[in-house]
């Protein structure tokens, strides 16, 4: 039985292309800067994005921590989303290995962060005071695509105040896809751009961050500090390389799987799903809290897998057909058939 596995776009297993060019890769030691296809994925993104270079790294997070370590020094603050992953998903590295005050601000219900929020929580230049140094985005944001309009005035904020700019962009591709625009009409806004490999791209591993020369220098020294430096990465590097070239505008089969699967759950009754708000490969289920266990472990027995939370999230990805879409909202239609009091069952008589 297929494993229908909808708690995130990180459970992607390696395509056979992929594998193939992972054993044909070509390596060296990149913690000497020798592994020719690690350079080259480096390369490659830091093009692509329009900066002067990149530093692959093994993680999202690491890649996030080295960008805000290379901004940011000892006792210096950095704005950032409340419901940021740099924020609240990343074990408050920042924080505890970088000495960097995060100032959190509520995001708003389209992901983006009030600029004028932003600019009252700028702190003045005083020694009471942690130095702010930094602004921070998140695109995509619970799979909501920041509107390109926002970038340039954050962009704007930002240069106006003397702060860096990073962008968190784990799904920056499917924000890409979604607003169908060349990427660097995202990037341009941002002084360095974090980008996940292993989400919706497909990769088994890595991120790579990409900024400006001097900056990018101290954060590969960061990663070494952090126990980051690698040797043959290239093994990985080339799923990297192989995920940008066949599997970014395949990522729109992932936003029409998640808008059929909102479309189809929403017509359940009891299911609470708004099919109008998705914007790429994200879906958010709300059922009755006491049947939210239920429902997992009935999915479960059916192959299907989710993680349970106040809000249900699910996420479309490459492992993840329209066929399966439709199996799993079926499933979801039967638990809720099950569920519901005998008198209110589909056919029952009354």
């Amino acid at each position: 039985m297929k494993v229908i596995d909808l708690r995130s776009d990180t459970v992607t297993k390696p395509t056979e292309g992929m594998r193939a060019v992972m054993a044909a890769a070509d390596v060296g030691d990149d913690v000497y800067g020798e592994d020719p296809t690690v350079n080259r994925l480096e390369a490659t993104l830091a093009e692509r994005l329009g900066k002067e270079a990149a530093v692959y790294v093994a993680t999202g997070t690491q890649s996030n921590l080295i960008g805000l370590m290379s901004h940011c020094e000892r006792g210096d603050e950095y704005i950032v989303g409340q419901q940021a992953h740099t924020y609240k998903y990343e074990g408050g590295g920042a924080a505890v290995l970088g000495s960097i005050q995060p100032q959190p601000i509520d995001n708003e219900a389209d992901g983006t962060l009030d600029l004028g929020r932003v600019a009252a929580a700028i702190k003045p230049d005083d020694s009471h005071f942690a130095r702010t140094r930094l602004f921070a985005l998140e695109n995509t944001h619970g799979g909501k695509v920041l509107p390109m309009p926002y970038l340039k005035d954050a962009a704007a904020l930002a240069r106006a105040k003397g702060l860096g700019l990073h962008l968190d962009g784990a799904r920056l591709y499917n924000a890409v896809v979604a607003q169908r625009v060349n990427v660097r009409e995202i990037t341009d806004a941002f002084d360095t751009v974090s980008i996940c490999l292993s989400k919706g791209l497909g990769a088994p591993v890595g991120s790579v961050l990409v900024g400006p020369k001097a900056l990018l220098a101290k954060a590969r020294r960061w990663r070494k500090v952090l126990g980051g430096g690698m040797r043959q990465a290239g093994v990985m590097a080339a799923a990297g390389l192989y995920a940008l070239d066949h599997h970014v505008d395949r990522l729109a089969e992932d936003h029409d799987n998640a808008r059929l699967l909102a479309q189809k759950l929403a017509a359940i009754p009891g299911v609470s799903v708004d099919p109008a708000a998705v914007q790429t490969n994200m879906v958010f289920l709300s059922v009755a809290p006491e049947l939210g266990p239920a429902l997992k472990a009935w999915l479960q027995e059916r192959g299907m897998m989710i993680s349970l939370g106040p809000v249900i999230r699910l996420v479309t990805h490459l492992d993840v057909s329209r066929d399966d879409v439709t199996a799993f909202a079926d499933a979801v239609g039967k638990f809720v058939q099950q569920t519901a009091p005998a008198g209110q069952r589909a056919g029952a008589i009354v």
